[in-house]
């Protein structure tokens, strides 16, 4: 089975398909937003990453969210229902984790079929 590598450094890919399975993480780009802000720009860079790897949000299979705080969880959740079609909804667990950027409130684990 042939893999594809989407957006490749030494260090990562922005996102791997293998099989018919999209698999990615994303972290903000915006490291200075509340929570609602950087769930947006988590949740739109998803969106490209999905659709450059020929899925979409409606595919998704699994998602791990890692809070820094859980306070935050409300506020991501209310962003996060916006954003997920009807009926789409993957499995997902939300855990609180220190991320290797004190600054990010987010990390998302995506796996999602093509």
């Amino acid at each position: 089975m042939q893999i594809q590598r989407h957006g490749t450094t030494r260090r990562y890919s922005d996102s791997v398909v293998h099989n018919g399975t999209v698999y990615l993480v994303e972290v903000p780009a915006n490291p200075d937003g509340d929570i609602a802000e950087q769930t947006g720009n988590v949740l739109a860079s998803v969106d490209r990453l999905l659709a450059q790897a020929g899925s979409a949000r409606d595919r998704l299979l699994m998602v791990t969210i890692y809070l820094a705080d859980m306070a935050d969880y409300d506020a991501m959740n209310a962003v996060w229902d916006d954003w997920m079609p009807a009926g789409c909804a993957p499995t997902r667990a939300c855990v609180q984790a220190r991320l290797a950027n004190p600054d990010w409130r987010l990390e998302l684990v995506v796996t999602a079929a093509t």
